[in-house]
């Protein structure tokens, strides 16, 4: 089953011929091909409870999302993985999460914020901060309408991008996290999006007292091979899809201080 969920966006739904069962954990990642196109990383979106099924969100960039996109009902499509870290839901347990999602950004998230629901009662909160660059870009909006009923959720998109209907929040997404003026007491942030999104958000974060430790973020966007060899996504000694793509930010601060 192939969703549209906003013009450059699609959540393709994947069943296995011959009905194995996959195992994941939210955080970890696939590699997808389409056969005379090429193989490319995604993010699993869907939940990791969910064994009938997988689902991977695409962003239409270059030319398998684009072959992606094109996906109909009954194409075989290829899939290796999964492969990385996780988001350790254990670790987690007992504390406030606060999830910051950008775009088709936070497919990981969705990912993660399903099997939180499964165990919401071992977490103090669950907020949702999630933007797009407007209302027609948005994804998931099905799930946000869902999400609104479960967790404390905040909606926004970048100022112009509202329409007449909207009536959630006008503005960028580290402002509008400003504007929250959320306490570190306890509290986990995990945000996934655009670099740009993500450098401004732990900017306004440390603004706001939080340490390195209490934000989890993810790094994908160098990732081809998956497995380590093709050397594209090595940091220093780092190898973001095998030790990641899941880390901390006083982690990233540490292995890119040590490249630099």
């Amino acid at each position: 089953m192939v969703t549209p969920e906003s013009p450059n966006i699609v959540t393709i739904r994947m069943e296995f011929l011959d009905k194995k069962e996959f195992s994941f954990k939210p955080g970890q990642f696939v590699l997808v091909s389409v056969f005379g196109q090429g193989e490319i990383v995604l993010g699993l979106s869907s939940s990791s409870y969910q064994k009938d099924y997988i689902e991977v969100s695409v962003n239409k960039l270059g030319r398998v999302s684009q072959a992606l996109h094109r996906t109909n009902v009954d194409d075989i499509l290829g899939i290796r993985g999964p492969y990385g870290n996780h988001f350790n839901i254990e670790e987690y347990k007992g504390k406030e999460i606060v999830l910051i999602g950008g775009g088709c950004g936070i497919s990981p998230l969705r990912s993660l914020l399903f099997d939180l629901l499964e165990n919401k009662k071992d977490f103090k909160n669950i907020t949702l901060l999630f933007g797009a660059r407007s209302v027609v870009d948005l994804p998931f909006k099905e799930n946000c309408r869902e999400w609104e009923k479960s967790v404390e959720a905040v909606y926004t998109v970048d100022p112009g991008g509202e329409t007449s209907d909207w009536k959630h929040k006008v503005g960028f997404i580290p402002t509008v996290l400003e504007e929250m003026k959320l306490k570190p007491k306890k509290k986990l942030i995990i945000t996934c999006g655009p670099p740009i999104m993500i450098k401004f958000v732990n900017e306004a974060l440390e603004k706001a007292k939080f340490t390195p430790d209490q934000i989890i973020t993810t790094l994908e966007m160098k990732m081809k091979c998956g497995i380590g060899k093709c050397g594209r996504c090595n940091v220093g000694e780092i190898y973001l899809c095998k030790d990641g793509p899941i880390f901390t930010y006083a982690e990233i601060k540490e292995f890119f201080s040590n490249e630099f």
